[in-house]
């Protein structure tokens, strides 16, 4: 292979249109822009929005205003009224001298509400003419009254913030563990009386006694000659001798 072999792959590198050329060129005349009008003169630079004069599209839409809160929650909502209006209607099923048991799934079946995956709130619209247990989500503070009134009870669904005991099993109140350790202990030591007092019979032993390590004595370090020399005093002359010398003088 040569460097004249080399050449880029077929169809990646096209020529350039020349346009305004005559029309045997296929781009005379007109240069591709048609005839007349504001896009074919130059200079001609429409934005891509531009509606030719008429209210534009983002001007013609209603805006958004405010905001949406996201700690809002969205609840199915039913009145009063119109639970008491379909157990009278015999929507919902009643029986004599029980309460009329009202929660999401009988108000699903009665038509009341279209979505029971929302949680539920009773509001206080209307009159309740007969005794109903409700279980709901949310009460309004009317809706809680007229339904106490009428002799029914008003009871919220609670979701638990601790995971809760298996089925059968008693949770001890809290500070009774405490309680329990003792209790325990104290039968331990009540179980075996005997024990208790052959231990308290033996004598007690003597705590070991720690070994202790003297210090070994230092030796002096031995000095040097010189030193000792000049720490010795000088010996004193001899008087006898003194006197013997001055009489062999005489």
């Amino acid at each position: 292979m040569k460097i004249h072999d080399l050449h880029p792959a077929k169809g990646s590198v096209t020529k350039r249109t020349r346009v305004g050329r005559g029309i045997a060129a296929g781009k005379g005349k007109t240069a591709g822009r048609g005839t007349k009008g504001q896009r074919s003169r130059a200079g001609a630079s429409i934005p891509a929005w531009f509606e030719g004069g008429q209210t534009p599209l983002h001007i013609r839409i209603p805006k958004l205003r405010g905001f949406r809160n996201i700690n809002d929650i969205e609840y199915e909502v039913v009145n009063v009224g119109a639970i008491s209006a379909a157990v009278e209607a015999g929507r919902l099923e009643a029986q004599k001298g029980v309460p009329v048991t009202i929660n999401a799934d009988t108000l699903k079946q009665a038509g009341l509400v279209r979505r029971d995956r929302l949680p539920l709130k009773i509001l206080g619209q209307g009159e309740v003419s007969a005794r109903l247990f409700v279980l709901a989500d949310a009460f309004t503070r009317s809706a809680r009254a007229k339904i106490e009134a009428a002799g029914g009870t008003a009871q919220v669904i609670e979701i638990p913030s601790s995971p809760l005991a298996a089925l059968g099993v008693e949770v001890p109140a809290a500070g009774t563990t405490d309680e329990a350790s003792a209790d325990a202990a104290e039968a331990e030591v009540t179980a075996s009386p005997g024990a208790a007092e052959a231990d308290a019979d033996a004598p007690a032993a003597k705590p070991a006694a720690k070994r202790t390590r003297k210090p070994a004595a230092r030796k002096p370090a031995a000095r040097p000659a010189a030193e000792k020399a000049d720490a010795e005093p000088a010996a004193e002359p001899d008087a006898g001798a003194g006197r013997a010398d001055d009489a062999d003088q005489g």
